[in-house]
């Protein structure tokens, strides 16, 4: 599997996945970053199905028109995100990449379109649910602190430990890291009831 992680402007991620026989690929959250995105996948040869958002904010869709004409890949977002895309998904969901699997893992909280991707069971890209060291903001338009505990506490954090974890935004001490890792250091996951956990979220 192919995988890389880009960071062109600003603190936003964006991923490539690609299967290197079939040469397909898909890109996540395309952000500011759709020149280095083309420069990939036209050096590999890649064939680019799915252009898919973890959320509709801006920052991380930025990208969305110039990849779609340039390559005519498929927007893929969830099915309540107001944002314009071809493919719908919703939780349970699997986007295949060639060989390479994609599960879909309905995460709202910070908005209520948000999706997490789990790809191939070993890597997770967590969009603006849950950064290296934090996780995001419920305090937006669709944000939700009750919808944050659940994605965080009964879906996140039940992952295998050794899943690694790659976010929407360069906001910690490392680009990447793994849920064991953060269930361990992120101050956002230590064990909270949900009334604590709203309270905490409240805090400025």
């Amino acid at each position: 599997m192919f995988f890389e992680q880009i960071q062109q402007h600003g603190d936003n991620f964006s991923y490539v996945i690609a299967d290197e026989k079939t040469r397909d690929a898909a890109v996540v959250d395309s952000s500011f970053n759709a020149g280095e995105i083309i420069k990939i996948i036209k050096s590999n040869k890649f064939n680019l199905k799915y252009n898919i958002n973890t959320h509709g904010h801006s920052d991380h869709t930025a990208g969305n028109v110039e990849l779609t004409s340039i390559f005519g890949a498929k927007i893929v977002a969830h099915k309540l995100s107001k944002v314009r895309f071809d493919i719908a998904v919703e939780d349970g969901d699997i986007l295949n990449v060639g060989s390479v699997s994609i599960n879909i893992i309905y995460t709202p909280g910070h908005t209520l379109d948000g999706i997490c991707l789990l790809v191939d069971r070993k890597k997770i890209l967590t969009g603006d649910t849950l950064f290296v060291g934090e996780c995001g903001r419920t305090d937006f338009s669709g944000g939700n602190s009750k919808s944050m505990y659940d994605s965080l506490f009964n879906k996140l954090s039940k992952l295998n430990d050794n899943v690694e974890l790659y976010p929407g935004h360069d906001y910690g001490l490392k680009p990447w890291s793994t849920i064991g890792e953060e269930k361990k250091s992120n101050y956002t996951l230590q064990p909270r009831s949900l009334e604590d956990f709203v309270t905490f979220m409240s805090q400025p």
